[in-house]
């Protein structure tokens, strides 16, 4: 355990520097650290340099554009807020989610030195700015400041609001990292760094329905009353005390920058409490666990859950994919991904005014891309499902009780889009047509999924929360998606040309484009089973590369 308050006594302990010395220290153990790191491998010093000369491009691009901005009023203004708010909200979301990309985030490492908080929070912030990321930052705040600096008084606000807000966002991000390090680091965190790219998809359908009513309103004046908000909250209120200085409201500048500089106070007080607290509180390591009955319950409570499923194999295989998605992070990232954009694509095309009950077709189509690769999910796993697996008939139990788990969740998944559409777009006579074609949809994709499953099997590798195939299989996984998608529609053609054609009997087609789907999916579970059993030692041998 760290000593950080050295209590009064007749033998404290020496710090190891002074607080200047601290500062040196850490820095050059930042850029020691860096250096060693891109020396382990040619790639690493490869990725680095193109990640640096891309973040440096669109920073001096963004840079260009804020000065551009200079002298267009209101919407300059607006822009530097809003961009500044962006900018701090980045940097406390994405070290929850890239906590790996930077050693020096985990202050656990220090818990045994004798450090004094005061001087290490001191240290850290120093070394925290050394990196792409505060250039990023100092960039985009010196064109923000740019863009609506107008006067000497601006300028001299300025130059202490570029500081102040680039401070504000590096203790942010070292805060929020502090007080989640154990989390971080442990398997949730590694299941939270996974699931970043579901913050990704989800973020771009709120930039791109963001830019439509920009689009949609002629201009940023859409914005503004956003931007007036953001103006008083950090670090955008630095900024925004550079945009009042401009317009000759000194007072409101000056709260301005005190909100800015309360921030900062209380973001470096709560970082050294959160210091204190890891450096001194005790965690799973040291504290007993908990007792047998809380496991006791929690297996009591699965077969309970179990017996709603089939007997036999089928319930065996049915819960072993829904645990899938439950506690694998690569499983639950895919599967929490489809689950959103499905519903976030259509659902904000109808916010708009430009949606179609027919957008749901992205939910059992993002959903049905699951059941592709059913073996690779297992990885090396698999060579103990494939030691049940000795006849056709076994491999078609196998591939119809992963496909009924997949159909558990997307069928009324399916259903609930396609009846929020039509109450959100008030399309109820096109609501039977467009479910026929939707449960055709997913019948195929799951029909397709699982000869795909047999003849382009490949592995998924467990390091790496971005890497989904390994290498020399990127081909065997570009062709099984994108001939699921094109399959998948070409198979469902008639359901879709009698729902487009016959709008007199549509009513017929939500029946009829259930039991073509089944139809559908059971003839492509039996091809499967065939190529399944036959194929064995080839898939155990392609699904266990990673």
């Amino acid at each position: 355990m760290s000593v950080l308050d050295v209590p009064s006594g007749p033998a404290p302990v020496a710090p190891v520097a002074g607080s200047e010395g601290l500062v040196a220290l850490f820095v050059r153990l930042k850029l020691a650290l860096l250096r060693n790191g891109l020396r382990q491998s040619a790639g690493r010093l490869a990725a680095f340099v193109v990640s640096l000369v891309v973040v440096v491009l669109i920073a001096a691009g963004q840079l260009l554009g804020l000065v551009l901005l200079r002298g267009e009023g209101r919407d300059a203004a607006t822009v530097a807020v809003l961009a500044t708010g962006v900018l701090a909200l980045g940097w406390a979301v994405l070290p929850l989610f890239f906590p790996s990309g930077d050693e020096t985030l985990d202050p656990s490492r220090l818990v045994m030195l004798p450090l004094r908080p005061r001087p290490l929070v001191r240290a850290l912030l120093a070394a925290s700015l050394v990196g792409i990321g505060p250039l990023f930052a100092l960039c985009l705040l010196v064109g923000s400041v740019l863009a609506v600096a107008h006067g000497a008084g601006a300028v001299v606000v300025g130059v202490v609001a570029v500081p102040l807000a680039l401070l504000i966002c590096v203790a942010l991000a070292r805060s929020v990292a502090t007080a989640n390090i154990r989390l971080l680091t442990s398997r949730k965190g590694r299941d939270l760094a996974v699931l970043s790219g579901l913050v990704i998809a989800v973020g771009m359908q709120f930039v791109n329905f963001g830019a439509q009513r920009i689009g949609a309103a002629g201009g940023l004046s859409a914005l503004e009353p956003a931007a007036g908000v953001m103006r008083w909250l950090p670090a955008a209120s630095a900024i925004g005390a550079v945009d009042s200085a401009s317009g000759g409201a000194y007072g409101e500048a000056v709260a301005q920058l005190l909100v800015s500089v309360v921030a900062l106070a209380a973001l470096l007080w709560w970082w050294r409490r959160g210091l204190v607290t890891l450096m001194t509180a005790p965690d799973g390591s040291t504290v007993a666990a908990a007792g047998p009955s809380r496991g006791k319950d929690r297996a009591v409570g699965r077969p309970r859950l179990g017996r709603l499923l089939p007997e036999g194999r089928t319930r065996t295989v049915m819960g072993r994919s829904l645990r899938y998605v439950l506690r694998d992070p690569k499983t639950k990232a895919a599967w929490i991904t489809s689950l959103a954009v499905g519903l976030i694509v259509p659902v904000f095309n109808a916010l708009q005014g430009a949606g179609s009950v027919w957008f749901a077709c992205f939910a059992p189509m993002l959903l049905g891309m699951q059941m592709f690769n059913q073996f690779g999910q297992d990885t090396s796993a698999f060579w103990m499902v494939a030691q049940t697996i000795s006849t056709p008939r076994d491999a078609y139990e196998e591939l119809r009780a992963r496909a009924l788990a997949l159909a558990a969740v997307a069928v009324p998944y399916t259903v609930l889009v396609a009846v929020a559409l039509a109450v959100m777009l008030d399309a109820w006579g096109s609501l039977a047509g467009v479910m026929g074609v939707l449960l055709a949809l997913l019948g195929a994709m799951l029909g397709l999924g699982a000869p795909a499953s047999a003849f382009f099997p490949y592995s998924i590798p467990q390091e790496g929360g971005f890497k989904n195939v390994v290498p020399g299989q990127g081909g065997l996984a570009v062709l099984s998606s994108l001939g699921g998608l094109v399959g998948s529609v070409v198979v469902a053609a008639p359901v879709i040309a009698v729902t487009v054609a016959d709008s007199r009997s549509v009513w017929l087609m939500a029946p009829a484009g259930a039991v073509y789907g089944v139809l559908v999916a059971w003839a492509g579970l039996r091809l499967a089973a065939t190529r399944t059993a036959a194929r064995l030692p080839e898939i155990l041998t392609a699904v266990s590369k990673g």
